[in-house]
């Protein structure tokens, strides 16, 4: 199928069933709602009880979950216009704020000491994460650096 454009509610609808689909394989006790985050983004967020083997460590087995749920709604609607984010049991919000709240103390070491920090290797949305806090921030900056999987954050005073 060639790429079109695809409404997003549609690609929204394909991407659900999916994870309703799934979901009842694995006998879940889980349900899939549809969240438009905003024009361009949505979000298919899978509620439930013990659903933490669909988040995987760091989130790796999510971070699969959506690719392979973006690879089904790509293939059913041929759309890749928009963005479609899969999340389970609210990981990514906690995730978001647990490192917004890691990468203000490391900016305060960082500040401290005057020394930069590297960071551990993470993946692209949580190093967009390290990013925007720190530019919300005074007298620190970042930069990534490495090849993936291996890229890095370092944070550095201004």
């Amino acid at each position: 199928m060639d790429d079109r454009e695809v409404p997003l509610n549609e690609q929204a609808d394909t991407g659900r069933a999916f994870l309703e689909g799934l979901v009842a394989q694995l006998s879940l006790s889980a349900s899939v709602a549809t969240v438009e985050l905003d024009e361009d983004t949505v979000e298919l967020r899978v509620d439930g009880s013990d659903l933490g083997f669909l988040i995987g460590p760091k989130g790796a087995t999510l971070g699969a979950l959506q690719d392979v749920t973006r690879t089904v709604v790509n293939r059913k609607t041929g759309g890749r216009n928009g963005r479609l984010m899969v999340d389970v049991a609210g990981y990514r919000q906690k995730r978001k704020v647990a490192l917004e709240r890691f990468t203000r103390e490391v900016v305060v070491q960082v500040q401290q000491t005057g020394t930069p920090r590297v960071l551990e290797p993470m993946a692209p949305p949580d190093r967009k994460i390290v990013h925007d806090t720190v530019n919300d921030l005074e007298g620190v900056s970042t930069v990534s650096e490495g090849e993936e999987p291996a890229r890095r954050v370092i944070i550095t005073p201004d």
